[in-house]
């Protein structure tokens, strides 16, 4: 049993719902109830509900080690199980859908202190509080009918809008190719520590060494629905699918807990390279799905943000979920 399984066997208890950080949140499972009523009720994940394990490893850089004492940079390799994923709690969501998120978890193992981290494909998310995040599933729920009332919707992102930061931000892209050639972001805050005491805020993302153009509408229905396994195989039968892990560093001003707002300039500024990751193979299902990818699950010397209410609420969200999936 992994570390993340077995503290989602604890988080799930009712009283890890009572902790600080979650004390004025909603009901943790009433948020994930909300979630599975738009998605349906499914044997799978919550969130990132269809997906592909693989396996490779982590090479810290320099910077890295310099910036962070870690245990994930304290050796010139580390073995990686990761998990690529389309956003959503719907397992049968077709590969072409254009208004999600796709993902990219992985856990950095250094044998006994691992570090875990669950990134998408854009910089924002699309809620800022727990509280927003309950409202915006009740808003998007299907009725009677099996659809969700649009006027709900309307109202709700007219009350909320930068709820819609990351539709946004997704309708002006272009359908990704692959999971191997599109960017993923940590969205939070993260402070790396160095060996002195030296902290420094960044938020972190996953570049991709390879380049590919995205798809139109057209061009990514043409593939099918379920084309990006087989696109993925295809790719590492050539070779590693690689990704440079970068932080980028925080400014006076920035929004520090409020995962639907950009940082200025965030896309331009100057960013370090921490170590790079290469996706060897496919690996079974089985190697990801008794894990929960648990983002607040880092080895001292990274550390998430401690006012960020969405980052707070992830684990107790995370545990419910596998521990459904497992009964």
């Amino acid at each position: 049993m992994t570390p993340s399984f077995r503290l989602a066997l604890a988080l799930a208890g009712p009283l890890a719902l009572a902790a600080p950080a979650l004390a004025q949140a909603p009901d943790v499972n009433a948020i994930v109830n909300a979630q599975e009523a738009v998605a349906g009720k499914h044997k799978a994940r919550i969130s990132g509900a269809k997906g592909q394990c693989v396996a490779g490893t982590f090479k810290p850089s320099a910077d890295g080690k310099a910036m962070s004492k870690s245990a994930m940079f304290a050796k010139a390799e580390l073995p990686v199980v990761a998990r690529f994923s389309m956003g959503g709690g719907n397992p049968a969501i077709p590969d072409f859908t254009k208004g999600v998120t796709r993902g990219f978890a992985l856990r950095i193992d250094p044998e006994g202190d691992a570090s875990e981290f669950v990134f998408i494909s854009a910089p924002v998310f699309g809620a800022k509080n727990p509280d927003q995040m309950l409202a915006g599933f009740k808003a998007r729920a299907p009725g009677p009918d099996g659809k969700p009332d649009q006027e709900k919707i309307k109202a709700f992102t007219a009350a909320n809008p930068e709820a819609a930061n990351q539709s946004k931000w997704l309708a002006g892209k272009p359908i990704p190719a692959s999971w191997a050639t599109v960017p993923y972001w940590g969205a939070h805050a993260f402070t790396l520590t160095d060996a002195s005491g030296k902290a420094t805020v960044a938020k972190l993302k996953f570049t991709p060494k390879a380049e590919a153009p995205g798809l139109t509408d057209d061009e990514a229905k043409a593939k099918g629905k379920d084309f990006y396994v087989a696109e993925l195989t295809e790719r590492l039968a050539k070779g590693p699918v690689v990704f440079d892990l970068v932080a980028i560093p925080t400014k006076d001003g920035d929004p520090m807990n409020d995962v639907t707002a950009m940082w200025p300039d965030e896309e331009s500024r100057p960013a370090t390279t921490l170590g790079t990751v290469e996706i060897a193979k496919i690996e079974q299902a089985s190697a990801c799905d008794g894990q929960t990818f648990d983002p607040t699950i880092l080895a001292e010397g990274v550390e998430g943000p401690k006012d960020d209410p969405m980052f707070a609420i992830r684990s107790p969200a995370y545990a419910i979920s596998v521990v459904r999936r497992a009964q």
